[in-house]
């Protein structure tokens, strides 16, 4: 089984699927199933591809849950090798994609094709649900589908996702959680004017400041014993100067809340614009929700994958909700217990973007684990 989820994982990392493009990824996962029983439903919303492939209609449902878009592969000449010509090197299979999350789509797929061909009578049933919109937007892709299925009462039971959760060694970090992400665009709104008149103009950027000395000071919640304090982070600031005799007539600031279950969206968007009113700011504000935060905490799929990596790694797992957000937060809401288990993080999104050739077989054999547990 080695050489099967090593060759289809180039096969994938060949294909250059920067989002929102699949550029036929899920065409070859649906392709590979089709004759293991699993009934592909092909879903494109705007441009954004999705693949729902389910074997079965029975009670529960288990789905691996992936993403087949890669970030850009950043500046050429600084990789080892052509990013989308999968390569193995002294031990490790390099390539855009490889670590986050195209390995793991071949590992979970190869372990899916096993599990069947091993138990064709399995209770329940296994689906596999990729999209092309995960680390783009993420407006069409597990969001749209999850609505869909939600609509026609397909309930998933257990949620496997394969994102890169593992620190030093592969299987040594589950996410269990996540936290939410909340956007915001804001625009401080002054008087444009000459710089040798300020009395005749007002300064976007000098009203705000005293706010935004506040904005970093605050302690907007304490976490809890899952998740830690809230964070604001400014991600951007840029005055409208047209000339550098000029008071701008406007500043735009963007933002970003990485937030625990301890704050709401709308608790920190009535905190933060309570700040700006009290120092005077005259602003406008666009708000994005582009998560909220989730826990599965103390439930069987937590044990079960805890139990398949001290199975076949002969280790002990942490439980961590650290990290970005995942597509797990489009799925925790519907009820389904959910844990994100995958390879190393330690290259993804960065230049010669890489996976050890031994961490891809042993994934696959903790996929299997997992579903023999589950299913059988």
């Amino acid at each position: 089984m080695c050489d099967q989820t090593l060759e289809l994982a180039k096969e994938l990392i060949a294909l250059p699927s920067v989002t929102p493009v699949d550029a036929g990824c899920q065409r070859l996962v649906s392709d590979r199933l089709s004759s293991s029983g699993f009934i592909a439903e092909h879903m494109r919303f705007g441009q954004v591809d999705n693949l729902w492939l389910r074997r079965h209609e029975r009670e529960p449902l288990f789905v691996f849950l992936g993403h087949t878009d890669v970030v850009p592969a950043g500046p050429l000449q600084d990789w080892l090798f052509d990013p989308f010509d999968p390569t193995e090197r002294d031990g490790l299979l390099y390539g855009r994609g490889s670590a986050d999350m195209k390995s793991s789509i071949a590992a979970f797929v190869i372990a899916a094709d096993e599990f069947v061909a091993q138990h064709p009578s399995h209770r329940g049933s296994i689906a596999i649900l990729l999209t092309s919109d995960e680390e783009g937007p993420a407006r069409d892709g597990t969001r749209k589908v999850i609505e869909k299925l939600t609509a026609r009462e397909e309930h998933i039971d257990y949620c496997l996702v394969g994102e890169p959760t593992s620190h030093s060694r592969l299987g040594d970090t589950i996410k269990i959680g996540r936290r939410g992400s909340l956007l915001g665009e804001l625009k401080v709104v002054g008087v444009q004017g000459h710089v040798a008149y300020p009395h005749r103009a007002r300064n976007p950027v000098h009203e705000f400041a005293p706010a935004l000395a506040e904005l970093t000071r605050t302690t907007w919640d304490e976490g809890n014993s899952r998740f830690p304090p809230t964070s604001l982070q400014i991600t951007g600031m840029t005055a409208d100067g047209i000339a550098e005799n000029m008071i701008p007539g406007a500043l735009s600031v963007s933002f970003n809340f990485r937030h625990s279950t301890a704050s709401t969206s709308n608790t920190l968007m009535r905190k933060f614009e309570e700040t700006l009113v009290r120092h005077g700011v005259n602003y406008e504000v666009d708000w994005r929700v582009s998560g909220i935060p989730y826990l599965t905490d103390g439930n069987e799929m937590i044990d079960v994958v805890s139990q398949a990596i001290h199975h076949e790694l002969g280790i002990r797992t942490e439980s961590s909700t650290t990290g970005g957000t995942s597509d797990g937060r489009f799925v925790a809401p519907t009820g389904a217990q959910v844990v994100e288990l995958g390879p190393l993080n330690q290259t993804i999104h960065k230049v010669n973007e890489c996976i050890a050739l031994d961490d891809l077989e042993k994934l696959h054999k903790v996929y299997y684990r997992i579903l023999v547990s589950i299913l059988t």
